[in-house]
């Protein structure tokens, strides 16, 4: 019932910020949905395509599509109070991500994949969305941009496999791996770390 929560958490974090993106490229009420949908689902449609799941699961589950909807519609008529809660949203979307990254790791190797392969799906169930989310507003993805993000949740489903690999239980195994995905996206944040960018080469004076 925790991870479920968790999982609505997120859910909510990620289809606000992603409505969040859509109002401020201007997008009508419409665009705003569907952004705010793309940005939530869509780590989780790769992750059930992957896995050979049809439908995905949150086209099966109606709640999910309720969820993310309604968060959507209410960033698109409260967008100026929602902005405000800037800390808040990035706190439940890291949450969002821990969970995500680390359930999704746990389903692939529960359907028996190798460990190599189910962390890289967990890793794109957590941070599919958000790339689709930029693709759809013509920018470069957060995850290849500096901000420690993709690295996060890795470090997440790899701690998954390893506890799998060790024939931990895997309740603990997952809420543990998710907090450890959390507090790392939450320490970058706080500290400003980002991930090393290459110099621009030096332009030579004629």
């Amino acid at each position: 019932m925790l991870l479920t929560a968790l999982e609505f958490l997120g859910l909510v974090a990620f289809a606000a910020s992603g409505a969040l993106a859509a109002v401020r490229a201007r997008l009508d009420v419409f665009g705003v949905v569907v952004v705010g949908l793309t940005t939530a689902l869509g780590g989780g449609i790769i992750r059930d395509v992957l896995l050979g799941i049809h439908p995905p699961t949150s086209l099966r589950t109606w709640p999910y599509l309720a969820v993310c909807a309604v968060t959507a519609l209410v960033v698109f008529a409260f967008h100026p109070q929602v902005a405000r809660l800037r800390h808040a949203v990035l706190l439940a979307d890291a949450v969002g991500l821990g969970v995500f990254a680390t359930a999704g790791t746990t389903l692939a190797l529960n359907a028996g994949v190798t460990g190599y392969a189910a962390s890289l799906i967990g890793m794109t169930s957590g941070i599919g969305g958000g790339a689709l989310r930029d693709l759809l507003l013509r920018e470069i993805p957060l995850v290849l941009r500096k901000e420690i993000y993709a690295m996060a949740a890795l470090t997440g489903a790899v701690c998954v496999w390893a506890g799998h690999a060790l024939n931990l239980p895997a309740g603990a195994v997952t809420t543990v791996s998710a907090v450890v995905v959390v507090a790392i996206r939450v320490l970058t944040l706080w500290r400003h770390w980002n991930a090393p960018v290459a110099r621009p080469p030096e332009e030579r004076s004629l």
